[in-house]
């Protein structure tokens, strides 16, 4: 979709409204929540790293997002996600049917405890 950008702001405007505009909600939240989190581009997908980790990296596709937390995140929240779908990394999903803030909220959060927790 955005291609190889250089720059999240360049990622971003690339992409079609809609996914532009969800993908915009998710960082201003993640960003909300970890204000120290630095934006990064890896992989071709914009990514906030958290002492010097990764803490979150989102992405557009052809005909849906995704949303990289952590697999520990995934893991421990495993019941909360019925209706999307999800790899060992990633969850997937649309503008017409979005995560939710407060499952962001706490996918991130529950990434945010195993990195202060020293978690490998």
């Amino acid at each position: 979709m955005a291609g190889k950008a250089a720059r999240v702001e360049e990622y971003l405007g690339a992409l079609e409204p809609d996914f532009r505009a969800e993908l915009e909600r998710i960082r201003a939240l993640v960003k909300e929540l970890v204000p120290e989190a630095e934006e990064t581009m890896s992989y071709s997908m914009p990514m906030l790293k958290y002492k010097q980790r990764a803490l979150v990296d989102y992405t557009a596709s052809e005909k849906h997002l995704s949303f990289y937390p952590s697999c520990w995140a995934i893991e421990e929240l495993e019941d909360r996600l019925e209706g999307f779908s999800k790899t060992v990394h990633a969850i997937r999903f649309t503008p017409a049917a979005p995560l939710p803030d407060n499952l962001i909220r706490d996918l991130v959060l529950v990434h945010v405890r195993e990195v202060d927790a020293g978690r490998q």
